[in-house]
């Protein structure tokens, strides 16, 4: 078994409960952790043995250009859509953070964790 991380994905996206968040929109950064079998692809140096890390990438940006009001329902979607698009994934783990967030203080970014 091995690891794929994909770390500090950044997006600009309109995601939040408040409407004002919907309209200007704020940075989200996006962490995905991958578990694979990576065994054959150790041997072949062939890409189709592999978990395509790139596909990945490009799963995690469709789900963040799609509107949600909470970040544990962007990351379902992304797990959601990981494990139906991509063959090899034995355990996924995603970070979704919202960067600067409107909590009436500073802080530096809410982030949640899904596994699956």
């Amino acid at each position: 078994m091995g690891l794929i991380l994909i770390e500090n994905m950044e997006f600009y996206a309109f995601h939040g409960h408040y409407k004002e968040e919907r309209i200007v929109g704020n940075k989200f950064l996006v962490n995905l952790t991958l578990e694979t079998d990576m065994e054959k692809a150790m041997e072949s140096d062939n890409l189709k043995d592999a978990v395509n890390y790139q596909r990945a990438y490009e799963i995690v940006k469709q789900q963040m250009e799609k509107n949600s009001h909470l970040l544990e329902h962007i990351a379902g979607r992304i797990l959601d859509a990981l494990y139906e698009e991509m063959q090899g994934i034995k355990k996924a783990t995603v970070k979704v953070s919202k960067m600067n967030p409107p909590m009436g203080g500073k802080i530096g970014s809410v982030s949640v964790v899904l596994s699956r």
